[in-house]
């Protein structure tokens, strides 16, 4: 036999005849004659030339096993080594790389880059998991739009495969290396190795090629986009800081949800044991009372179980807006940060204060946030002149206010709510003029409420022969029911400056077109209008909706948005990102609820830990091809059905037209990048020939498919299919304000379909943006969406993103109440009834809990009128629900009430609600439910039963009106006297 000696020898021998793993040149010898070996642990095949690298440029270490490299004989010193590495000479420096001439550099930069181009993409890479925490250590850095992948190519292992026992004469013991046993998978998916190349390669060519700076591809479906950073920014720095992910998922601590969720448990055990005995123990002589009594307690079990589970794995969020400054938003250089397009609703501005809408407009201008990336529109579907006239004061207050903010960086920027501060503004503030200043700026203020003031005294009388504006022509909106569409560009890249010559955020008023015997779907419809005007417009990747009551209250909240929706790995799978509601001029007892305390930081907490939260109608940042209807990118994950699952409709068979699609690319043999967006230029161009999808089962990628699908206008289709957002360059203002004005219309171009509107017969409404058929659309819109398999954030800062109002008295807070119930019941009623729809998309099973039972809460009403009503029924008959019960069954009654009370005052504990806050929500829980909540189910029964749907006609194709389109100026229109 031979000698392990022996047999080391041979195998030392074999490996100085292998290939590099980074360039594929042989690796050599050293300089004592031996085979090269880099690493002394696992005997990584390295070239000299990589090795020198790798200790000068990179991060001295070995790319397999990531022991530190060694000095060799013949090696330089560099930082860090120590003295007793080995065999180096610090005299000898036959093989210096750093004194190398640049034929050598290029020469090894052309290895690096043949190596990548072998090496660097993988044949099928899969998108991470969304759902669980990312991996910090799993970022992709893109390069100038070249997408890095995370894996390397799926290569032989009989190629990586390396035998490399111990060498004789003091060597180190270097074990057997089988990439395919040691790390899961052929080949060596190393993706920092692969960027530290890439880096030194740029690093090489920037003496041959100018520098370029990359461009920010687009966060929506893209692909894997990291860190869109000029190649002058230091290795180190970006792989410390703008590598590092955007935010981070910090879950409950263990000693405060698992005690929470050990008394669920329990409580759900005591309660089916509670219902047993009340079931099996009826009472003879109350029969009746006994039965409706044990239907009311089965009713509130299950409302509980609905209302309860989807609370089970609450997380917390923290942001990083350093590194989202670091990655995009650097100094010096053009901001790479997404474009926002924000939406500000409004309807009556008798009931709605015009100064209330101004300073929401005003703290949206005075964002933190580049001013080129900012559009705010503001819909006005009143058509009030008085909304007009105030907007146009506005942005000139703005032009002073705007500066004012930035410069001193104060907070909130709602001048109503900033000086109502009762707090000293003289703190922290160095500037030596910034009281004066202060002081001015508040005088401005003052006159400026008092003109929008004077704007709302004086349209308390209408003229009889209707508004007139100030060149003499009528108010197009004089006819609230029956105007065209009006557009108008307050502010802008085109000359709207502020006083220090700053250019400001656009500011655009929009009033859509109304028409007798349309139905225009009331908010909804409204939001729906503003995506397509913006889309034409601006065409922001992301959209903010904000009621004209809620205003921006922490300047970053953009920020904090995009550190989700911008993050490389986790944007791709989020449809929005929601803010919790806070609102001012609350009571200190908060006797109505206002606060809604228990459901936005307890309920939307824990549904964030599953697919994220609902909905809520204002305070959300969305991704605009979510609302487009798209679904998101596919993961490559592949679950094996049980029969669990199976029974749980689990099954992945698409019931809509997209979902088919995705189902069609995973039955195609052709690679498909699941970051693929569903509709590409190309492919309407193209056909499907080549786009990866199958002939006979995908949708006619045409102009005309997609014009049924959104509605006949070819350049908001085109829109749809920029990845990077914005409109092309080549298109004037005054051309797209006409598009928009057509956008906004009920039937434009319809003498092509019939006379209908312009959303009539497309997606809108049903499959696309803001979805009809409830009052509460935001719930149905969110709803939406999750089913398709995107993802909600909810995102908590320190400082509240938005601040609103809220009822101040019981009726009004009552007729809020009426109204979300209302929604629920419509929904519940409806196709979109969480109980039975969308079992064919990928909505997770406690998300459709919370959707079930934001739908079914109005209908406990009934159980709860009536289980009230019992005690009293009970003492007037002489009859009990409950036949007289044994000790036993004394103690699981007390068992269960003390459950209920250890449910509650952990749920507290974990979030941090106080107890006058969590008896607040309880007791008005109550008040509401015997009223609001009742009237709420009787309303929509009768809506639905009754059929009191309008039959709409067609009406004659309407004239559209563009205010002033030409010079994009501010419009002042004035009111006749007297």
């Amino acid at each position: 036999m031979e000698s392990e000696g022996d047999i080391g020898g041979k195998l030392v021998k074999n490996l100085g005849s292998q290939t590099c793993q980074i360039c594929g040149d042989n690796v050599g010898k050293n300089m004592d004659g031996d085979p090269f070996i880099a690493c002394d642990v696992c005997a990584f095949p390295v070239c000299r030339p990589c090795y020198e690298y790798e200790r000068k440029d990179g991060n001295q270490s070995c790319p397999q096993c990531k022991t530190r490299y060694k000095r060799h004989k013949g090696s330089s010193a560099i930082l860090g080594d120590r003295e007793k590495d080995g065999d180096a000479d610090e005299d000898a420096s036959d093989f210096n790389y750093s004194s190398e001439n640049q034929d050598q550099k290029q020469k090894i930069a052309e290895r690096m880059q043949s190596w990548r181009a072998k090496y660097g993409r993988g044949e099928d890479v899969g998108a991470p998991n969304y759902d669980k925490e990312v991996s910090h250590n799993h970022i992709p850095l893109l390069t100038c739009g070249q997408e890095v992948s995370g894996e390397l190519s799926a290569t032989s292992p009989e190629r990586f495969s390396m035998a490399s026992p111990g060498v004789a004469g003091g060597k180190s013991n270097i074990r057997v290396v089988d990439p395919v046993r040691e790390f899961g998978s052929p080949g060596l998916g190393n993706v920092a190795w692969k960027e530290r190349v890439d880096g030194w390669k740029m690093k090489q060519e920037k003496n041959v090629v100018p520098l370029s700076t990359c461009q920010a591809a687009s966060e929506r479906g893209a692909g894997d986009i990291d860190a869109s950073t000029d190649v002058l920014v230091d290795d180190s720095l970006l792989n410390d800081e703008a590598r590092q992910p955007l935010s981070r998922k910090v879950s409950i601590p263990s000693s405060k949800i698992n005690p929470y969720r050990m008394v669920i448990l329990l409580r759900l055990v005591i309660l089916c044991i509670f219902l047993h005995y009340r079931i099996t123990n009826p009472v003879p002589n109350a029969y009746a009372l006994w039965l409706i009594s044990v239907i009311c307690e089965i009713w509130f079990a299950i409302s509980w179980i609905l209302d309860q589970f989807p609370k089970w794995l609450p997380v917390n969020r923290e942001t990083y807006l350093d590194r989202l400054t670091l990655r995009y938003d650097r100094e010096g250089e053009p901001s790479e940060l997404a474009a926002v397009d924000i939406f500000v609703s409004t309807v009556d501005p008798l009931k709605e204060p015009p100064l209330v809408t101004a300073n929401t407009v005003l703290s949206i201008l005075a964002v933190d946030y580049p001013v080129d990336k900012v559009s705010c529109y503001v819909s006005d579907d009143g058509a009030a002149m008085l909304t007009f006239e105030a907007l146009s004061e506005t942005s000139e207050f703005a032009r002073k206010w705007v500066p004012f903010c930035k410069k001193y960086n104060i907070e909130p920027r709602a001048p109503e709510w900033y000086f109502a501060q009762k707090i000293d503004y003289l703190k922290d503030k160095v500037q030596t003029s910034f009281v004066k200043d202060r002081r001015a700026m508040k005088r401005e203020y003052e006159e400026f409420k008092v003109r929008v003031n004077g704007l709302v005294a004086k349209a308390q009388k209408v003229p009889e022969e209707g508004w007139i504006m100030q060149d003499g022509t009528p108010w197009p909106g004089n006819n609230t029911r029956d105007h065209p569409g009006m557009i108008q560009v307050f502010l802008g890249q085109s000359g709207g400056l502020d006083s220090d010559g700053n250019e400001l955020p656009r500011l655009v008023y929009v009033s859509r077109e109304k028409r007798p015997g349309f139905q225009h779907h009331k908010k909804a419809g409204a939001m729906n209008a503003l995506v397509r005007v913006s889309a034409v417009l601006t065409n922001g990747p992301f959209m903010l909706n904000l009621d004209c009551d809620h205003y921006i209250n922490n300047s970053k909240a953009l920020r904090e948005a995009m550190c989700f929706l911008m993050d490389p790995n986790l944007g791709k799978q989020v449809c929005y990102v929601q803010f919790p509601q806070r609102f001012d001029g609350i009571d200190q007892n908060d006797r109505y609820a206002n606060r809604n305390t228990v459901f936005f930081d307890i309920n939307l907490r824990g549904l964030d830990g599953i697919q994220g939260p609902v909905y809520v109608g204002t305070g959300c940042v969305f991704n605009r091809t979510a609302l487009y209807g798209y679904e998101p990118p596919l993961k490559p994950k592949h679950r094996k059905e049980g029969v669990l699952s199976s029974l749980c409709g689990g099954s992945r068979k698409k019931s809509s037209k997209s979902s088919k699609r995705g189902s069609d690319k995973k039955k195609s043999g052709k690679p498909v990048d699941p970051t693929m967006p569903v509709f590409s230029l190309d492919d309407i161009e193209e056909g499907v020939e080549g786009a990866g999808f199958d002939d006979e089962k995908s949708l006619l990628m045409s102009q005309m498919s997609l014009e049924q699908r959104f509605g006949q206008s070819a350049v908001f289709v085109a829109s749809t299919l920029m990845e990077n957002g914005g409109v092309p360059q080549s298109a004037t203002p005054e051309t797209l304000l006409k598009e928009a004005i057509m956008l906004s219309a009920v039937d434009t171009r319809t003498k092509q379909t019939g006379n209908c509107g312009y959303e009539d017969k497309t997606d809108w409404g049903s499959e696309i943006g803001w979805i009809y058929g409830s009052v509460t659309e935001d719930i149905l819109t969110g709803f939406k969406m999750h089913a398709r398999g995107w993802r909600s954030i909810y995102c908590m800062p320190k400082r509240p993103a938005f601040k609103g109002s809220a009822p101040i008295n019981l009726s009004d807070r009552l007729n809020q109440v009426l109204r979300w119930a209302l929604g629920s019941v419509e929904i519940l009623l409806s196709r979109h009834c969480p109980i039975w729809y969308g079992y064919g998309g990928r909505l997770k099973w406690l998300e459709r809990f919370a959707y079930v039972n934001t739908t079914i809460y109005p209908i406990t009403a009934i159980p709860l009128l009536m289980y009230c009503t019992l005690p009293a029924v009970c003492l007037l008959t002489n009859k009990f629900i409950i036949p007289q019960i044994s000790n036993i069954a004394s103690i699981w009654f007390i068992s269960l009430f003390l459950s209920i009370f250890a449910t509650g005052i952990l749920e507290m504990r974990w979030s941090g609600v106080g107890i006058d806050e969590w008896w607040r929500n309880e007791q008005f829980w109550v008040i509401g439910g015997v009223s609001a909540h009742l009237f709420a189910v009787f309303q929509g029964l009768l809506k639905v039963l009754a059929g009191i749907d309008t039959n709409f006609t067609e009406s004659p194709m309407p004239s559209t009106v563009v205010i002033n389109h030409g010079d994009l100026s501010s419009v002042s229109c004035s009111s006749p006297s007297g």
